[in-house]
C-alpha cells in the first residue's frame, strides 16, 4: 500500500540528441509569431483564468447576467470579494456591465470567453 513518500515517477523530457537547427523551420515559425506584446497581453488574458473564483463567476455569467449580490449569494462569498473578482475580469475585457436603477448587471463581454473556457474545459476531461 502507497504511503504519503511515495511519489509517482514522472516521465523524462525528450531532448534530441544532436544539435542541428532546423533553419527552415525556425524561419518560418519567427515569421509568424506575434510580436511579444501581443504575447505579453495573451498571458495576461491568461493568467485572469487561472483563479478559481473568476472561472467560476464567468461560469455563472453563461448562464445568465446577475448582479453583484446573486453571485455573492451563488459563490458564498462576501460582496466585496466578489466586486473584486469582477473589477479584475472587467479590466480583461472579460465581462461587462449595465445599470438599471440602482442595481448594476454583469455579462459576458462577448462569446469568445465561452469558446475559451469551454476548449479549456474540453481539454481537462479529455
Amino acid at each position: 500500500m502507497p504511503n504519503q513518500f511515495d511519489y509517482q515517477k514522472e516521465e523524462p523530457i525528450a531532448r534530441c540528441e544532436c544539435n542541428v537547427v532546423h533553419k527552415d523551420i525556425v524561419d518560418q515559425v519567427s515569421n509568424q509569431m506575434p510580436d511579444d506584446e501581443i504575447l505579453y497581453d495573451v498571458a495576461d488574458l491568461f493568467k485572469v483564468f487561472g483563479d478559481c473564483t473568476r472561472i467560476k463567476i464567468l461560469y455563472a455569467l453563461f448562464e445568465s447576467e446577475m448582479c453583484v449580490c446573486d453571485i455573492a449569494d451563488l459563490l458564498g462569498m462576501s460582496q466585496s470579494a466578489i466586486s473584486h473578482q469582477l473589477r479584475v475580469l472587467k479590466q480583461s475585457r472579460l465581462v461587462k456591465y449595465r445599470r438599471d436603477g440602482k442595481t448594476v448587471f454583469y455579462s459576458l463581454n462577448d462569446d469568445h470567453i465561452k469558446t475559451i473556457f469551454n476548449q479549456g474545459l474540453e481539454h481537462v476531461l479529455e
